[in-house]
């Protein structure tokens, strides 16, 4: 499917805003039943705040760091807007949310809760990637690989978007099923996997803006990210003593 400029920028959105509300439906659902109530219940709600002011930051933050080129552009007075960025709004709720719970004094673990849904969440806004085309950042590098996909200017690509529909998945799914003996374990493990398939599959992704060493400003936040937050993930999968 190949898509104007103007359309696929409105599937593109539809995509990611279906995906947030079905990933927050499921979470919703999720905490229905648990002793610390709904969506509403007062620590749920700080939680909620921090997630969403956490999340609008960090996409922005992250989408300029990946493309200076739009922030230079933003400073000179230029009438463009920045897009989004997965990860920095993964990493930014994951801030917002900490800092809610600090400021409300709850020590409780509340990512588990949240692996299905951001798993099904990203796939669905994936799925507006790929339809967006060569009018979204998200397409890899030309292949000659036999699942190829031409976005409309005669090149065949790796579909990374698909990629990565067929890595949070399963992921996803599997954390939301297991049963770690530390609360919180999952949600760690699935941030982290997160941040590694990312790093690893910019690879195969144009780089807008080269940083250090050639990689990406995605690549650079993954690897800065990984190098806090793995210990903690390393940690919480130890057995109990």
């Amino acid at each position: 499917m190949i898509l104007a400029a103007s359309t696929a920028a409105w599937v593109h959105s539809a995509f990611a805003w279906a995906g947030m509300a079905l990933g927050a439906a499921l979470w919703r659902a999720s905490i229905r039943h648990q002793p610390t109530g709904g969506a509403l219940a007062p620590g749920n709600f700080a939680v909620v705040v921090g997630l969403l002011l956490g999340a609008a930051i960090g996409n922005k933050a992250v989408f300029l760091l990946e493309r200076p080129d739009v922030a230079l552009a933003m400073w000179q007075g230029q009438p463009v807007w920045p897009g989004q960025s997965i990860v920095g709004g993964l990493l930014g709720g994951l801030i917002g949310v900490e800092i809610a719970k600090a400021l409300t004094r709850q020590t409780r673990s509340t990512g588990d809760a949240m692996v299905w849904p951001i798993a099904v969440g990203l796939a669905v806004g994936r799925v507006g990637c790929f339809l967006a085309g060569l009018h979204d950042d998200t397409y890899g590098l030309p292949t000659a690989l036999p699942w190829g996909v031409d976005f409309g200017d005669g090149v065949r690509r790796h579909p990374t978007q698909v990629y990565e529909i067929a890595i949070v998945l399963p992921l996803g799914w599997s954390l939301h099923r297991a049963r770690f003996a530390t609360p919180g374990a999952a949600f760690k493990v699935f941030l982290s996997s997160y941040l590694a398939w990312r790093f690893a599959v910019e690879f195969i992704k144009p780089v807008p803006v080269a940083w250090p060493l050639g990689l990406s400003g995605i690549q650079w936040t993954c690897l800065v990210a990984l190098i806090v937050y793995l210990p903690l993930t390393l940690r919480a999968l130890r057995p109990a003593p």
